[in-house]
């Protein structure tokens, strides 16, 4: 078997004798993306402390390519890029100056300083923006600047703290566009954040965490196979003429290939076995008097599976 790149194993801390992350342990294969899920806090943002050496764990032991990361191996550390979920930019230095003082940080100078900060500028598409101050930039913009910051010393590793807060839907695009890229250049990443639907993007293993504690470490496949229903039927409900709600939700779960039915608002949200089951689905309900104003099919996503592991809601 090979050697991942990263190996944790055993991780525990504990603040004034509450637990924050309770027997962790996952690894990451080289040129993987790992996404990190739970819900605020679960414990993400502490694992990230102490995978980066920030932080010391009370128990356990983090290994990058073989050597021990602590607080005070350099050398390790030397080998990870971190994204705060905190902005780390100077705000009144031009991006370009950011990025050379960064880069000078970790020793670099000269014509392989300039190449990195270009190479950095290029992939998060900042290039026409490098001589210009952060606090001219959008929230996204600055986001972006952060990741390049991170990739100046060409880490083996990137660990990615809820990159994409509070961030515009354009600005979130193009930071993923910047993931995908790294992707495709085998770099290895890991990407925390309480956004299934991110993680589902860009992960080739997910890692949920939920009170401190591991409750899936599998492939997005493998977490798809926990659940029954494998497709969705949203229906927005027009007139009900035949039946009551309460008798058409009943008739509803009875009917073959249905595993489960919630509502929302006016709406229906039915899971089904298999995307074959929506067509007879619909043709029953307008025999039932039911007038769909809008229906749509969908494939069962992360939310629903976190839902079933922890009997509560990613962003409760």
């Amino acid at each position: 078997m090979t050697t991942p790149l990263l190996k944790v194993t055993g991780l525990c801390k504990s603040y004034s004798g509450r637990v924050a992350v309770d027997e962790v342990s996952f690894a990451l294969a080289s040129g993987q993306t790992l996404g990190l899920i739970g819900p605020n806090g679960a414990g993400k943002s502490t694992t990230v402390s102490m995978l980066c050496g920030l932080l010391k764990p009370d128990r356990g032991e983090i290994l990058l390519d073989g050597q021990r990361v602590n607080q005070g191996n350099s050398a390790a550390k030397h080998k990870i890029g971190l994204v705060p979920q905190d902005l780390a930019i100077y705000e009144e230095l031009s991006a370009r100056e950011n990025l050379k003082l960064f880069g000078a940080l970790y020793g670099l100078t000269g014509d392989l300083l300039k190449q990195r900060c270009q190479a950095a500028l290029d992939l998060v598409t900042l290039s026409d923006r490098a001589g210009d101050k952060p606090s001219t930039y959008s929230g996204g913009m600055k986001r972006r600047l952060n990741i390049a910051a991170a990739l100046l010393h060409d880490p083996q590793l990137l660990i990615l703290d809820e990159p994409t807060v509070g961030v515009d839907p354009q600005s979130r695009n193009a930071i993923f566009d910047s993931l995908e890229t790294l992707k495709r250049q085998g770099r290895s990443l890991i990407y925390t954040s309480h956004y299934m639907e991110e993680v589902e993007r860009l992960a080739d293993h997910i890692v949920i965490i939920d009170h401190g504690k591991v409750i899936a470490n599998e492939t997005p496949e493998e977490l798809y196979r926990r659940l029954p229903s494998q497709a969705a039927l949203n229906v927005e409900l027009g007139d009900v003429e035949a039946v009551s709600l309460a008798a058409l939700l009943a008739g509803i779960q009875a009917r073959p290939g249905v595993t489960g039915v919630n509502t929302v608002g006016n709406s229906l949200r039915i899971a089904l076995g298999a995307a074959d089951d929506a067509l007879p689905m619909l043709e029953w309900l307008t025999a039932q008097g039911c007038r769909p104003r809008h229906f749509s099919t969908a494939r069962t996503d992360l939310e629903e599976i976190f839902l079933t592991l922890t009997g509560h809601s990613l962003r409760d």
